[in-house]
């Protein structure tokens, strides 16, 4: 959708009506992406707020640092503490934690325009704009359908995941009903929404070699990690196979979309190369992977491979990992998962976008082609912005961190992976979150903040004004390499 349906006119159009005597900037519509942005604002003050009343903690008030570090990582859906969840914050505290990441995870923009729908049982333009940006669909019809699928496929899948999780604690760790039904619902909200905050102090630690809790959240991260567009895309398809009397197949390879291969063909690949490669370099490291047997190592391979896609558990100590693992799950975590999904990172369509413009290039094509499908110059700017954006505001974080502070107390490889961690809103760490200066969580918060919305996004919502140029410079070539 163009800009110019929801921006103020230009300068050149002639004044109409009131405006003849002055031009009020207050009365210009703002665009999606500033209302997105100050949802999200609002989210994370409010959760401050009340984050720091006495009754959100179980000894002393929080700081101030403490409780917006928390609401931002909340909504964010990172995962980052600075605190324990567990000990440090109420039952009440823990739920305006779970608020956080549900309205998070969601989008605050799509949930606002749920209850617009629910309401008054239809959407207007601007309604619909702010849902669009928010959801990522590609054409204001598609936004109804959109938001209710995501809606019905979110509660299902978090019920589901809720009930297997209650159902393990309670038969195999002894757990009452409620300690079950409450651990089981932060988790299933916490996996599904690739927040990453748990309950326990070690995270999944102690779930290791569990198949019956690591499974389920692995299968809830990626799914919630996919993204509402291609999750209801496959449903369509297999819905429309049930109508025409067929048994139902999503793997239809020639009725899928480019941007649905890209997203499950990258991330299948991803998570067998990560789990291969957590397997062979900590399979004999002695505070990882050493101590299981053959299936807890291929078990626990697998959840690290996928907790990078921004899901931030872990199930072994990231801190006890080989410097070369954590270099590779910085790569893991840059990349995130898939566009309009709960996960962070660059997206997976995005790096795949990018591998395909780099081997078109080499061969020396005019156009790059996806499944026989000619990418647009457009998808191709932004794929090499949001890319060269995220790498500018990671070497910047990692260097103003460095700087500041002795490499003996905090190494840049420690820096590193947290600087990642945090503006991928993964939420792993190697625990250095809590020795950080309170200037350094709050750089950390404002990178949750930013990764969460997206630099192309941000920087939207943030311009002035829209210019679409009707002349074109004398082109030029200019020496790369």
């Amino acid at each position: 959708m163009p800009h110019s349906w929801f921006v103020a006119s230009s300068p050149s159009d002639p004044p109409r009506g009131p405006q003849r005597s002055g031009h009020n900037p207050a009365a210009r519509p703002r665009r999606p992406a500033q209302v997105v942005a100050s949802g999200f604002l609002v989210a994370i003050a409010t959760g401050t707020a009340l984050l720091l009343l006495p009754v959100s903690t179980t000894g002393q008030r929080a700081s101030f640092v403490e409780a917006l570090f928390t609401a931002t990582s909340a909504a964010c859906v990172t995962g980052l503490v600075v605190v324990d969840t567990a000990t440090f914050w109420s039952p009440f505290g823990q739920a305006v934690i779970l608020a956080l990441i549900q309205i998070g995870g969601f989008g605050v923009m799509t949930v606002a325009s749920l209850l617009g729908l629910v309401l008054t049982r239809r959407l207007g333009l601007r309604s619909r704009l702010v849902a669009a940006e928010s959801t990522h669909t590609v054409g204001l019809g598609d936004v109804r359908r959109v938001l209710l699928g995501a809606l019905v496929f979110t509660v299902v899948a978090e019920l589901l995941l809720a009930v297997v999780l209650t159902a393990r604690f309670v038969v195999g760790y002894g757990a009452t009903l409620g300690e079950a039904a409450w651990s089981g619902a932060f988790h299933s909200l916490s996996a599904f929404n690739n927040a990453g905050f748990s309950l326990y102090p070690d995270s999944l630690m102690r779930f290791v070699t569990d198949p019956w809790v690591c499974l389920p959240i692995c299968a809830a991260v990626v799914v919630g990690g996919i993204g509402f567009p291609v999750l209801l895309e496959l449903t369509k398809l297999a819905r429309q196979k049930r109508l025409a009397g067929h048994r139902p197949a999503l793997l239809v390879w020639a009725r899928w979309s480019v941007h649905a291969r890209l997203t499950l063909i990258t991330t299948g690949v991803l998570l067998v190369v990560g789990t291969l490669v957590f397997l062979t370099v900590e399979w004999a490291n002695p505070r990882t992977f050493g101590p299981l047997d053959v299936p807890g190592k291929m078990l626990a391979a697998f959840t690290q491979s996928v907790m990078p896609r921004t899901a931030g558990f872990n199930s072994v100590d990231t801190s006890a990992l080989n410097h070369g693992t954590w270099f590779f799950t910085d790569v893991l975590m840059f990349i995130g998962g898939g566009t309009a999904g709960t996960a962070g990172g660059i997206k997976v369509g995005t790096f795949a976008l990018l591998a395909f413009i780099i081997w078109s290039e080499l061969r020396g094509d005019a156009d790059v082609t996806v499944f026989d499908r000619r990418v647009r110059v457009g998808s191709l700017r932004s794929a090499l912005t949001v890319a060269l954006l995220a790498i500018a505001l990671v070497a910047a974080a990692t260097f103003a961190i460095a700087v500041s502070t002795s490499p003996d107390r905090l190494p840049l490889d420690r820096v590193l992976f947290e600087v990642v961690s945090a503006f991928t809103t993964t939420g792993l760490s190697t625990g250095i979150t809590t020795s950080l200066e309170p200037w350094h969580q709050c750089l950390l918060a404002a990178l949750m903040f930013l990764g969460r919305l997206g630099p192309i996004t941000l920087a939207t919502g943030l311009a002035l004004r829209s210019r679409q140029r009707v002349y074109r410079r004398p082109e030029t070539a200019v020496l790369v390499g």
